[in-house]
């Protein structure tokens, strides 16, 4: 779903804490359903099956076992988690394209629900006119936690499925990172599916020759001068076909009305994200903010995600008659949406206000999320302003 993570690799004497620190019995229960599941299915199912269930099964996968996910005492910190700086910051952002719209807002993936209540109380503080809030949570346990901070605010409602016609503003913070993926491996100069298999509980890879739709699958991600060429053997990369699915649903709601699509998340554009060096792909996984690369280790209780391709979600976009109004860095949004006009001045500044500079340094900084993050808008029938335009690296996709 959303998140900042830490880029610090956990060592072997914090990885083996980790596992003791969860009972043996929380971690069995989601375990054999899924091996159970793997055995149904004739020894082996997609790396994106198994993603699907760690992070999403009822009650008992990440998202839905009511584990602490935000803050310090969780497993990350997202950029509404900081303070509020990013909504105020992107609630100016996206008035000039609110105010060409029906003036409402969907978000996808809420988290806590702070995004939410800054965002709406940013909108109002502004004078910007906001008809409705809704948010579409596919995990009732964060649902609940959403609704003990925003139940006061009539305007917010929550959705089962997107709506067919839609006039508006949708926003997606973190979202797209935690949409399951498949593994795809370069072997003998061709691509193979690495797919998950269980042996006696215990989950491994096993790579398994690529079926025509698998292929079809890389070749709307891979760039084509790299499918074949210029890869390393043994490359091992990820293939979105879920969240670029998501998009041409997505699409089908927006091309309806004066919508806008608004992503933030960690990724590249593909000339970035195929490169030869990056012989495992991206795919992470996060508990108590630590990193490492087994997504099997802690089960249903650890956070898998991977980095987004921007370049294939716009190519996708673009096909399914969407615009790209704008896509940059998260610093460079921000900056071009007045961030700094909310920063104190040198002079004389208190706690508090020495708080919000350091919280704008993480949001900036391209050494914390600034770069890493970035920002993509879709469009239909609406204008991006000067101040976005001036920003704009869609040229880089």
């Amino acid at each position: 779903m959303l998140y900042y993570k830490t880029n610090s690799k956990c060592n072997l004497s914090i990885y083996q804490k980790m596992i003791e620190k969860v009972p043996s019995q929380d971690l069995d229960s989601l375990r054999q359903l899924i091996a159970d599941r793997i055995t149904a299915a004739g020894g082996h199912v997609s790396f994106s099956d198994y993603m699907q269930w760690a992070l999403y099964e009822p009650l008992l996968g990440y998202y839905d076992r009511g584990n602490t996910l935000f803050g310090e005492a969780g497993d990350f910190v997202t950029a509404p988690e900081l303070g509020t700086l990013f909504a105020r910051a992107l609630a100016r952002g996206i008035a000039p394209l609110l105010l060409q719209t029906e003036a409402r807002i969907i978000e996808l993936g809420a988290g806590s629900g702070g995004l939410a209540k800054s965002l709406t109380s940013e909108l109002d503080a502004l004078g910007v006119p906001l008809n409705s809030y809704s948010i579409l949570e596919p995990s009732g346990t964060l649902q609940e936690r959403q609704k003990a901070i925003l139940h006061q605010d009539a305007r917010v409602q929550w959705l089962q499925v997107l709506p067919d016609n839609f006039s508006g503003v949708v926003i997606a913070n973190e979202v797209l990172d935690a949409m399951p993926v498949k593994l795809a491996c370069l072997k003998d100069g061709k691509w193979h599916e690495r797919r998950v298999i269980s042996d006696g509980g215990h989950f491994a890879f096993r790579d398994f020759p690529a079926t025509a739709e698998f292929l079809n699958q890389v070749r709307e991600s891979v760039p084509e001068d790299l499918a074949y060429a210029g890869l390393p053997e043994g490359y091992v990369t990820e293939i979105h076909p879920f969240a670029l699915g998501f998009i041409r649903t997505l699409s089908s709601m927006m091309r309806r009305g004066k919508t806008v699509a608004i992503f933030v998340d960690y990724g590249f554009p593909a000339y970035e994200y195929y490169l030869p060096e990056r012989l495992q792909g991206t795919l992470m996984c996060h508990y108590r903010h630590q990193v490492h690369d087994d997504p099997f280790f802690k089960l249903g209780f650890q956070d898998i995600t991977s980095h987004v391709n921007f370049t294939s979600l716009a190519r996708v976009a673009e096909k399914q008659g969407l615009d790209i109004l704008f896509y940059a860095s998260q610093a460079s949004f921000l900056m071009a949406s007045g961030i700094l006009s909310l920063l104190p001045s040198s002079g004389g500044m208190g706690r508090d206000s020495i708080a919000l500079v350091r919280e704008a340094e993480k949001l900036l900084s391209p050494h914390e999320m600034g770069e890493l993050f970035k920002v993509i808008i879709l469009g239909h029938d609406v204008e991006p302003s000067q101040e976005l335009l001036q920003s704009d690296r869609s040229g880089r996709l």
